[in-house]
């Protein structure tokens, strides 16, 4: 079994700093950290699937630079809307593939025991939707043709509606073209999303596709239309990602605080638990 962890939307910021006044991203993302810390087995991989930062700042890549790199295992890093794909390639270059990626967008393939990783950049410089580009969709059209192994497409911004106007208003933009380029490929086992700060399932190109939500604080979910706008602190979680052979991934959502028990499932006293 091959176990990757996801983890996104962190929004850190320089130490000190909360974000949006009232969120300390900074410690909610360590508690995450000692979250993928306490699983048994660890995960063989983690993947973040963008705004690791808020605002792009040198200060809050130190702060990712301290925190992930508690982690003993590969910590794969992608960039969203909050990022930058030159600054994240400046200051992130130790992480696995970064250092090594080029032109104005950072994407890669890594591979993750049973796993192929493909990792895409949505990233627009100023910009908070997403695009994939041209450049960027041949390029994930060679590798997918390249190894039939089974695949985890990440990228940051969703290419579908999720019924929160203000989010789909920021959404990914080139979402026909990706869809003709993953639809022909039977391998993919799953597309991984990050941006929206709430956990969804959907379907695309003929595929399953999963938004993750944010180890920090969740979009209030609001579904009339217009978009809120506001978030809340619904409990922090993150995905872990099971490649079963034989079957295919299976995804757990896991939650960074700890809740009472366990407790063993036992009858009342003096009823008989069947079997």
């Amino acid at each position: 079994m091959t176990l990757l962890a996801q983890i996104t939307d962190l929004h850190l910021r320089p130490s000190g700093l909360t974000c949006y006044r009232v969120s300390d991203t900074n410690m909610r993302a360590e508690r995450a950290v000692q979250a993928l810390l306490a699983l048994s087995p660890r995960p063989d991989a983690v993947l973040v699937s963008g705004d690791l930062t808020d605002k792009d700042d040198p200060r809050e890549y130190a702060q990712v630079r301290r925190i992930l790199g508690k982690l003993p295992m590969p910590v794969y890093v992608i960039p969203g809307n909050h990022d930058g794909s030159d600054t994240m390639r400046r200051e992130l270059a130790e992480f696995p593939c970064v250092g090594a990626s080029s032109g104005s967008k950072l994407y890669y393939t890594a591979e993750i025991g049973d796993l192929r990783l493909i990792a895409l950049d949505t990233h627009v410089p100023g910009q908070p939707h997403g695009e994939l580009g041209e450049e960027q969709l041949a390029w994930l059209s060679d590798e997918l043709s390249a190894s039939d192994k089974p695949t985890v497409v990440a990228l940051h911004h969703p290419p579908i509606p999720t019924g929160l106007g203000h989010m789909d208003r920021i959404g990914l933009k080139d979402t026909a073209a990706l869809q003709k380029v993953l639809r022909p490929h039977g391998h993919i086992e799953r597309i991984v999303c990050g941006h929206v700060h709430r956990p969804i399932t959907a379907s695309f190109a003929g595929k399953t596709l999963t938004i993750a939500p944010s180890t920090a604080h969740q979009v209030v979910l609001d579904l009339d239309g217009n978009g809120s706008g506001y978030f809340n602190f619904e409990p922090a979680a993150y995905y872990l990602h099971a490649y079963i052979d034989g079957f295919g991934l299976v995804t757990h959502t896991a939650y960074v605080e700890n809740f009472e028990g366990p407790f063993p499932f036992w009858a009342d006293e003096g009823v008989s638990w069947p079997g």
